[in-house]
Formats: structure tokens, sequence, C-alpha cells
């Protein structure tokens, strides 16, 4: 039997996956549909790579029966509540972001509307629909100038050099307070350096 924080959970369940045609969402999507689980994927298909590659992936997922695509961006508070409310999921797990630190400087403006507006029409979805668990895509870059090494979970992150960790770190304090007032259990998963 699945469990999620200590509480049993259904064995098959519905979970939305933001950012499933990138690297980490398709196989994460992936994964679970193999599971048998329920899979609403959401994914704008922005060009900041090739998206051929992304339609690419959302063509293997859509062979699976039990998964059902929305083309959305998650920064449109409208369309992510009306997909996420509408679907009923247990977990949402949300990887849809702005990637790319040196990207930020040039466009800091993308990043605020995906990472940090994204964001809140997330956990703000959650909060009115109930839905109670919500891991998100943090990054190794909210520990910015930190220079003790190996870095650790406790280690202050007050010092970002780029605004793409500014919105990780913002991420972080965001779900922390929706976890404090509304009781989400939230997990970040700072991401170092992902490839494949």
């Amino acid at each position: 039997m699945m469990r999620i924080y200590g509480n049993q959970i259904d064995r098959f369940m519905k979970i939305v996956v933001t950012g499933c045609a990138g690297f980490i969402g398709y196989h994460l999507s992936k994964s679970l549909l193999d599971d048998g689980h329920k899979i609403l994927g959401i994914d704008n298909v922005n060009d900041y790579y090739d998206i051929n590659l992304k339609y690419a992936r959302l063509d293997i997922l859509k062979k699976y029966k039990k998964f059902i695509f929305n083309k959305i961006d998650i920064s449109d508070s409208y369309s992510t509540h009306k997909s996420i409310s509408s679907f009923k999921p247990k977990v949402v797990v949300n990887l849809a972001a702005q990637a790319g630190v040196r990207y930020s400087i040039k466009n800091p403006h993308a990043y605020i509307d995906s990472n940090i507006l994204g964001f809140l029409n997330i956990l703000e979805v959650c909060k009115i629909e109930n839905i109670n668990n919500v891991v998100y895509s943090s990054s190794s870059s909210v520990y910015g100038l930190n220079e003790k090494k190996p870095f650790n979970v406790n280690d202050k992150t007050d010092h970002q050099l780029a605004i793409y960790g500014v919105t990780k770190k913002t991420n972080e304090l965001m779900a922390h307070s929706y976890s404090h007032l509304y009781g989400i259990h939230t997990t970040g998963l700072r991401y170092f350096t992902v490839y494949g």
C-alpha cells in the first residue's frame, strides 16, 4: 500500500503533473502511468528548448489510456484552477517552471510569471479544492553564495545570485506558508544539475 506523509491513500491515484513534457515531468508521468495511476499532465510547451522533443514525449504519454493532457500555462489562474479542480487529484506535482539560471538574467519576467505566479495558482487551487499533497521543484540554486560544502537542507539560503534562485527560494517560502496556514503537505526537491 502506498503512503504519503503517513496517511494511507489509494494504491491507484489521480495525480497532476505540471511540466509533463519536460525531462523530469515526462519520466515521472511515464513511471506513474506504468504503475497504474491516472495522470493529468499540464504543460505550456514553451520554446525554451526544442518543442519537437516535448511533443515527442507527449506522443508517448498519450498512448496511455490513463493519461490526459491539457496545454495550459500555469500562470493562467482560471485555466489552471478549472483543469485541476475538474480532475479531482489526490496529489499535485508541480514541475512546471521556467528553467535556466543564465536566461533568468536576460528575461526575468518569464521566471516571475511561471515560477512565482504559476506556483501561487497551484497552491491556491490546492487550498480551495482541499488537495493536501503538493510536491514541487526547487533547486540547488537556492544555496546561492553559500560556501559551506557539502550543502545541507538546514543551511541558510538568503543570498541568491540570479532571479532563478530567487524564484525557487520564494517557492519554498510560499510552500511553507500554505503548509502552515492550510495544512497542505508540501515537499520541495532541490535539484542539482539534471540532464538526460
